[in-house]
């Protein structure tokens, strides 16, 4: 597959990486199946994070046969101050089994608290900045769900690389993101090319992101087959056509005010309800194994049944969700998955 310089970095990337949630799922043998049999289709870019389960582990495994400076690795933290997230830091080099890791995010860095504590002194961004002098890590980086978040971790000018949702539901990037990345030549990963598993179309999706050359979609993969057919539809590029618009337009029109874009507009709660963990549910159990999705909503769940419908998240949400609604919506979702896998 073609590589390109990714950004300002001295970086060659594949016109695709692989995304690292999904092989959560698989076991460790399967797993490493699938990671080399992407790797020997050309895809050298791979990312993940140290909250995704045993994922950079298996990554580790399988890209013991490759030589490593052929590859481009990026992985994350959610770590919020120095101490944590140098820890992090160490801990991911030792599950993927290597000496240093090409880029490293702060991991969804959403709000402004998130921004002012990792951006303060003894903060996130300093560990960074020591894993870098002490070449652990090559790349600054960061991602975000929130587009004015995004926008004010960019303009620092203190990142070579982010990543943040893009597909043809989550389409705010478009107006300033991409363009600002374009601007000060950031490397821009495209998060959730597939809507986190909830959009089904692939042709479709990979067509739409095709319109945006500065961008680098990473699809999460559990399957050989699926990298294949995103490699198909990239490799043999037309136009977008009418008929594919109205048909994004349809798609858009079905999800209706479901469709949670998780910006973060509508926390806190004043119950405390992690709202945008809730509504992602559907697509948590789409691309996470029972064990880690359990650790990631569990609890999550439990406290939505808290809701006291004061609407106060409806009147903040830019999108116009019925928030309270789609809580009870998400509970019966949860209740009918834990019921269905408790009878397997």
């Amino acid at each position: 597959m073609e590589r390109k310089r990714f950004g300002n970095t001295d970086l060659k990337v594949s016109k695709i990486a692989m995304g690292g949630i999904p092989i959560m799922r698989l076991s460790k043998e399967d797993a490493v199946k699938v990671i080399r049999d992407v790797i020997n289709m050309g895809i050298n870019f791979i990312d993940t994070a140290n909250g995704y389960g045993d994922s950079e582990e298996k990554i580790g495994e399988a890209i013991k046969i490759f030589k490593r400076n052929n590859l481009v690795l990026s992985s994350k933290s959610a770590a919020r101050d120095k101490k944590a997230i140098l820890s992090h830091i160490d801990l991911s080099l030792k599950r993927l089994g290597t000496d240093y890791i090409d880029i490293y995010q702060l991991h969804c860095v959403s709000n402004k608290e998130d921004f002012e504590k990792v951006m303060s002194p003894k903060g996130a961004y300093e560990g960074l900045e020591d894993a870098v002098s002490n070449g652990k890590i090559r790349y600054y980086a960061f991602s975000s769900h929130n587009p004015k978040i995004a926008e004010k971790m960019m303009g620092t000018e203190r990142f070579q690389v982010t990543q943040i949702p893009l597909n043809f539901i989550d389409t705010e990037p478009e107006e300033k993101l991409i363009p600002l990345a374009h601007k000060l030549n950031i490397g821009f990963i495209a998060m959730k090319p597939m809507g986190g598993g909830m959009l089904e179309d692939a042709d479709l999706a990979f067509r739409y992101l095709a319109q945006f050359e500065e961008i680098v979609p990473d699809p999460g993969i559990e399957k050989t087959e699926e990298m294949e057919e995103i490699i198909n539809i990239v490799k043999n590029p037309r136009p977008f056509t009418e008929k594919e618009k109205q048909k994004i337009k349809r798609i858009k029109k079905e999800f209706g005010n479901s469709w949670c874009h998780r910006c973060g507009y509508c926390q806190p709660c004043p119950e405390g309800i992690p709202i945008t963990t809730v509504l992602i549910t559907q697509s948590m159990i789409k691309r996470v194994d029972y064990d880690s999705v359990i650790g990631f909503q569990e609890k999550a769940i439990e406290k939505a049944g808290e809701c006291v419908e004061c609407r106060e998240c409806v009147e903040k949400c830019p999108y116009d969700l019925d928030i309270p609604a789609l809580l009870k919506e998400n509970i019966e979702i949860w209740k009918k998955f834990k019921k269905e896998h408790e009878n397997l």
